[in-house]
């Protein structure tokens, strides 16, 4: 009887949430948190960022001069108790320094976690294709694209010409918390709206 009802308190929990994920494209949550920011402070924050980035690693100043564009989250909230959520607003920086997009990525995820932890992030869009599917109506599921890496030190040091194969990469940064394991698995990214 006790694993019943743990197993349907399990079931119902991730229902709810994949339908709240699902949701939060175009919900609530994307118009509250768009609303909460505006243009100006996004872009600062997101420009602040990946100059940090770019002094501190090379090779991802050197991936961004590749890159079409980059994907700057400077500062993702991420908390939770066997089942976690992570937000945060972030901007498209384009090769030549302009920023004309805004995005925000939602995700919720289950499992043995605790804990609260801040971090950033940039994805480096290396081709158009990558461009198109940051601007999928209904929010692009990133944690599931196939053309994703996500680079570590050791991977971004062999980084070349020859190597880029694929369409997008990824590189945290500024980890700060309690909370284990960074990964994009179960993370939305949306396009918002703030206000100047």
């Amino acid at each position: 009887m006790k694993h019943t009802i743990q197993t349907l308190a399990v079931t119902t929990l991730l229902a709810v949430s994949s339908l709240s994920l699902s949701s939060c494209a175009n919900g609530p949550l994307t118009q509250a948190n768009a609303a909460n920011s505006s243009k100006a402070q996004i872009a600062s924050s997101s420009r602040a960022a990946l100059h940090q980035l770019y002094a501190a690693n090379p090779k991802a100043r050197w991936l961004g001069s590749q890159a079409k564009a980059v994907l700057v989250f400077p500062s993702i909230v991420k908390g939770g108790f066997m089942v976690g959520a992570m937000g945060g607003n972030g901007s498209l920086v384009w090769r030549n320094g302009a920023i004309r997009d805004f995005y925000q990525t939602v995700g919720l995820s289950y499992g043995l976690q605790a804990g609260v932890q801040t971090y950033g992030y940039a994805l480096f869009l290396m081709d158009d294709s990558a461009l198109r599917s940051l601007n999928s109506s209904q929010g692009w599921e990133v944690g599931s694209s196939p053309s994703l890496v996500i680079l570590d030190q050791g991977m971004a040091a062999s980084l070349s010409t020859n190597t880029i194969q694929k369409s997008i990469y990824a590189i945290f940064f500024n980890q700060q918390g309690l909370m284990g394991g960074l990964g994009l698995q179960g993370s939305k990214i949306t396009r918002i709206y703030p206000a100047p």
